[in-house]
């Protein structure tokens, strides 16, 4: 089965991401608005326990941290794909790293670089056109966040909790 994990963001800022990403992202059914902690992986049903309980010390070992959204970037000419930025901070980059390393599987396609995605698989012109509105907009939100969430993805292709995960707490 394929897992993933990601932290979702407030209500309020995912209702905002929503407001754009009907209009300009393939994904919008699938997933709400998050954050990406680790990419998608496949795992048996023995493996992704053992990992749920590594995710446990994991989350006790970080304190909860501020989630800065910052600008409005795109990872064009890579992809066309149209972010709104978060800005990287150690407790971030931490839960990214510890992700990527034991008992997890390892491989990175990218550099992680923090963000919630609002548009992807745009034409080049669309692309251009949408990115460019969006970045004469002030995005600039703060919160605090204290858990993260293990998912799997289900046949049809969204993806749905398997387990929370609340920062700073023992299992």
């Amino acid at each position: 089965m394929k897992y993933g994990i990601a932290l979702f963001p407030s209500r309020k800022l995912q209702d905002l991401v929503n407001s754009y990403r009907k209009r300009y992202d393939t994904n919008y059914a699938l997933i709400p608005p998050h954050v990406t902690l680790k990419s998608g992986f496949e795992a048996s049903e023995d493996t992704i326990k053992g990992i749920a309980l590594e995710l446990h010390k994991i989350a006790a070992d970080i304190k909860p941290f501020n989630l800065k959204v910052y600008k409005v970037s795109s990872f064009h000419p890579v992809n066309n794909v149209i972010y709104l930025g978060i800005e990287s901070t150690s407790e971030l980059e931490e839960l990214h790293n510890k992700m990527h390393s034991g008992a997890f599987p390892t491989e990175r396609e990218y550099a992680y670089v923090p963000h919630i995605t609002i548009g992807q698989k745009l034409s080049d012109d669309e692309h251009s056109d949408v990115v460019n509105s969006l970045k004469m907009m002030d995005f600039k939100h703060e919160e605090m966040v204290d858990r993260f969430q293990l998912l799997y993805q289900l046949e049809n292709g969204s993806w749905t909790v398997y387990e929370t995960f609340h920062l700073g707490k023992e299992c």
